[in-house]
Order: structure tokens, then sequence, then C-alpha cells
């Protein structure tokens, strides 16, 4: 961007006060010193401000061990760096950085104090996620000069650093702090004041509903946490997250988005004020969701609610061959984990040629493994030797398990449980992989509801770890038992759930993704800051709407619908551009066009 010389409001700021130092405040002050600005620490606590110095001292070393800084470099760093506890140390400060406790008062007595004390053009930057810029700036002597600078923990490692203009605020006040953001080596996404954000406005609302799900006893914690690690590729699950981030802090997260919004989905779950009244805040209280070490350790230790390896558990039944009904991508990828496990497989389709076409293209995946040498030639002839593809059901008489992986429309999949029921042997276990659709009603369309449970893959099925294992009121013990024996063989991680939309998996990742489209239909944010923000300060492998191309819109919006229709929550509704663009036909890289346009091939 081009600037006049003459503006000095562009100038470097060359001096910044961080007000604050805890773990933000003095990885803050740490960016900005490696960056070669002039930093002045200040905290009213004098072991606060003491702590800050030592865990300067204690990172830069360690940057120094591995290579990252020289010696020189890092006693230049620490030269840079003084700390004081007397507010008026930011006299000479070009920027100020609030990253004070999240309070009005604690934060608005810090503006007023620094009014009286900072130069007129010095701009202030409040740290916050989850309070009012503006309210902040309207309470300032200089409302044009006062900002949001939020950085993400830990913040020498984040990338992503937050703008948050307010009405207020001045472009030229913007334009520096954006300069300052780019120097330092950071993603800067511009945002208009509402609390969380982009990224902590989608990554609290999930955190909130995966709090609500273990409340409600639907799954375990190390289940919801592998669900999504596994199942999304996120590199922690959500309710570890809330341990690192601070039950409390979450907690007033949401209080303050659910003031602004009065979206349910914001109104912070019960268990997180239970927690955080009883002192149980995460990680640095020592325990939280999990129990850990000791307080501040990030090292979980067994507690009462951790799973036992020596549970007793009803045996399962034995399963030396598979039945796999379907010819799509999914029916193939399943097929081929199966084989590569050693089992007989049995491939069936509506015709024999597609039931073959299934095969070959079982084929080239193997041999693409082959290529990358995940897989001998010999291993993979062997795979493919133990698939039988035929254009009956018929030959599902002796399967121990038939896997159904057909289209995703409940009358077809009826229709097919009552072909298994009739076709499969006594003992079989018949499972069903939707991703949506009651499991309960698949069991009712044979005598046998007892023997039915969901076993739901995820797409590529030879690539993903995660299976989830979804029991109704009607599935047997030993039903559940053998399908968590045969995840093992498989060498996927199963997780039990209930049969309610969504399972653990779609019931946490589509809201978030429907809250995203709803940000740009509100124009709060553009596509790619929205998926920059979930990247680069979520940890995301694909942004929302990278990922709802992907997944395609059409299928996105059937899972949004069942989701609105199974708990009846509005926040739950489809948000209406998601509506628009299926209507227009617009679903994804699948059509050339979704939120964004593709390359046809």
């Amino acid at each position: 961007m081009a600037t006049p010389q003459s503006d000095t409001s562009l100038s470097p700021l060359q001096t910044i006060a961080v007000v604050g130092l805890g773990t933000m405040g003095t990885g803050i002050a740490e960016v900005l010193a490696k960056a070669g600005r002039d930093v002045v620490g200040i905290d009213i606590s004098e072991a606060q401000a003491a702590k800050a110095v030592a865990a300067l001292e204690s990172s830069t070393a360690r940057a120094v061990q591995r290579g990252r800084l020289t010696e020189q470099e890092r006693a230049d760093v620490l030269a840079r760096v003084r700390t004081s506890t007397d507010l008026g140390a930011a006299a000479g400060a070009d920027l100020v950085i609030e990253v004070a406790p999240e309070s009005y008062e604690t934060k608005q007595q810090i503006f007023r104090e620094l009014d009286g004390i900072v130069r007129p053009e010095t701009i202030l930057a409040t740290g916050t996620n989850a309070l009012s810029v503006t309210r902040l700036a309207a309470d300032s002597a200089r409302p044009e000069r006062v900002l949001g600078l939020h950085f993400f923990n830990p913040a020498p490692a984040m990338k992503l650093v937050e703008i948050v203009s307010s009405v207020l605020t001045a472009p030229a006040a913007v334009a520096a702090v954006t300069h300052l953001a780019l120097d330092l080596g950071k993603e800067p996404v511009a945002v208009g004041d509402r609390p969380g954000f982009v990224a902590d406005g989608l990554l609290f609302g999930y955190l909130n509903q995966a709090a609500a799900m273990y409340e409600a006893r639907y799954a375990s914690r190390e289940d919801i946490d592998a669900a999504m690690r596994l199942g999304c590729g996120l590199p922690m699950g959500p309710l570890a997250l809330l341990d690192l981030i601070g039950i409390d802090t979450a907690r007033r997260v949401l209080e303050a988005m659910y003031a602004a919004s009065h979206d349910r989905l914001h109104a912070p779950a019960p268990i997180l004020r239970q927690l955080s009244d009883a002192g149980l805040t995460g990680r640095k209280s020592g325990r939280g969701f999990y129990t850990y070490e000791a307080p501040g350790s990030g090292t979980v230790v067994p507690d009462a609610l951790t799973p036992s390896q020596s549970d007793a558990s009803t045996p399962g039944r034995p399963v030396r061959s598979v039945g796999v009904a379907g010819s799509g991508t999914m029916a193939s990828g399943i097929a081929e984990v199966f084989a590569k496990a050693g089992y007989e497989v049995v491939l069936a389709a509506r015709s024999a040629e597609k039931a073959q076409a299934a095969k070959a293209r079982i084929g080239k995946s193997l041999a693409r493994s082959v290529d990358k040498g995940r897989l001998t030639a010999e291993a993979a002839a062997q795979t493919l030797d133990r698939i039988t593809p035929t254009g009956t059901y018929d030959d599902f008489a002796h399967v121990d398990l038939a896997v159904e992986a057909v289209a995703e429309d409940l009358e077809v999949k009826r229709q097919l449980f009552a072909t298994l029921d009739k076709v499969c042997k006594p003992g079989a276990v018949l499972a069903t992989t939707t991703s949506s659709l009651p499991v309960v009603a698949c069991a009712r369309a044979t005598s046998r509801p007892q023997d039915v449970i969901g076993m739901h893959f995820f797409n590529p099925a030879p690539a993903m770890k995660l299976v989830e294992v979804v029991r109704t009121v009607l599935t047997a013990d030993d039903v559940h038992s053998t399908v968590r024996e045969v995840c093992a063989t498989i060498r996927k991680h199963p997780v039990d759930c209930g049969d309610r939309a969504g399972f653990i998996v779609n019931a946490l990742l589509f809201p978030y993704l429907n809250n995203a489209i709803k940000m740009v239909q509100e124009h709060y944010a553009s596509l790619d800051d929205i998926d920059a923000a979930m990247k680069l300060g979520g940890g995301y492998p694909m942004g929302p709407f990278e990922l709802l191309d992907v997944v395609g819109l059409d299928v996105s919006l059937a899972i949004e619908k069942v989701l609105h229709r199974e708990f009846r929550d509005p926040g739950l509704a489809p948000a209406p551009l998601l509506e628009h663009l299926v209507a227009a036909g617009c679903l994804g890289r699948k059509t050339g066009r979704g939120f964004r346009e593709y390359a046809r091939r």
C-alpha cells in the first residue's frame, strides 16, 4: 500500500509498551523485541514482571540452543526489554498494547490513566478477545486512536493477528498497526468489533457445543477429543483445548458473545460455570476436563474418569468374512481397508459391472500405495485377491459382518437392510456407514434390530483413522464389542456415540461451518480472511470455505437440515446464503463453483 511520506502516523512504531505481563503479554513482548522494537513491559505486580523477564531469558536461551538466535542476538533482544510497575513508564511509547484481565473495569481504568500519560498521537490497542473495543474506545479521551490488536497464544509461534476497528477508529491508526504486524512476520486480518471477532467467534461456539455434548454424557471426553482430532485433522480436541485456554476464560468469552448475539449456541454450557466456580479452570489449576500432573503442566494423568484397559466387556462375535454393499468411493475404500487387514471381502453392487468397476478402483488405489512404497506389490496382489465382486446381495449369505455404504437416502438404506435381513445368516452383524440418518430406522427395517449398529467411516476410508461406532437403544452388547474388536484389527480408532443426528464429528463441525457462512452473509469478514483466521489462529488444516467446497454445499446443507430438524435450535438453521448457492447449482469443487470458482477438469 503506498503511503504519503509526510504522514507521521505511518512511521514505524518503535517504542511499544505492553501492559500486563502474563503469558500473552510476555509472548507479545518477545515478538516485538525480536523484531527490533524497544519494549516497556508494565505490570502492577513486581513478581509478575520478574517472572516475565525470566520467561524471556528462558525462551531466548532455547532459541540459541536450537540455532534460531546467536548469543549476540539474544543479548540484543533482552537489552530491548525493560519492565516497570508504573504505568507512567509508557509515556514515550508510540503504541501501547493492553493485555490485562478480561474486565471492562480493569481495562477502562488503564485507558483512562493512559490518556493522561501518553502523547496525543500514541495508538492505544487492547488485546481483548471478548470485550467490545467500541465500548473501551468510547471511554477514552482519544477514541480515534483506540483499536483491537488480538494476538493468539503462544504469540511467538502463532501467525495470526486480528486488527479490530470500532466505528470510531481512524484509518491511519489501523494502517500503522497493520504495517507493524507485517513487520513482525504476522498475518494481519482486519475485522469489525464484535465479541470473539473471527477466529474466536467461530472457535468458542464449537468449544461450547463440545462441552455441552460431554455434559449430556453423550460421549466420553476422550472420544469427543479423539473424534475431532482424527475426523477433522485438528491439532487438539475441544475439551483439551478448553483446558489449555482456561475454562474461566472460555466462559467469559462466551458470556460476551451471548450478550451480543443472543444465540443459544453461545450461552455457556452449565458445566463451564460449575468447573470455573470450583476452581477447576484447566491446565493452569491442574484440573479441568482432565487432570494434570501439576498446575501449569500439559501432562495428563489418569483420574476417576479415565477409561481402564481392563474394563470387562462382553466378548464380540467372530468375524472372518465381510460383505460391503455399494460401489462408490466410500464402499470401495472400506472394502480395501478390510481386505488389507486380511478379511475375505464380498463387494456387492447393483450390477456385476459396477462391482467390477469398484474393484478396479481399489486396484488403482493399491497400485498408488505400491508406487509410494507403502505396500509391496505382493501384498497389493494378495489384498486384491481377497475381494470378490458380485452383482447380487445373495452372496452375503455366509459373511459375518455386512457393511452398507450406499446412497445417503433413508428409504434406499431401509430397503437394503430388509434385503440383508433375508440373505445374511443368523448372528451376522449388520452395519450402516450413514453420517446423518438414524441408525435405528435401518435396524427397524429388519427382524433383528439387536444385530444392527452404525459404523461411520470417514473419507477417504484407507487414510482416515476414525470410525464412529453408533449404538441404538436396541443394539446388543456383543454386537458393539464385535465392531470395536474389528476396528482394532483394521487399525482404526473407534469412538462410541449414541444414535442422534451428526453423531460427534458432524454435530460439532457443521454448526461451525454454518456460523462461518453467516459471517460472510452479514458482511462481517471475507472468505479469505475467515479461512486464513481459522488456519493461522486455530490450527485448522483447511479454512471453513475450503472445506465446504470440498465436502459439497449440497451435502453440507442436507446435514445442516438434519441437525436443525433433530435439535430444533434456531441457531442451527442453515444460513440462507448456503441455501441460495445450492439452489443455483453452485455445489463446490464438483461443479466448478461453490464459495469460490475452480478450473474445470
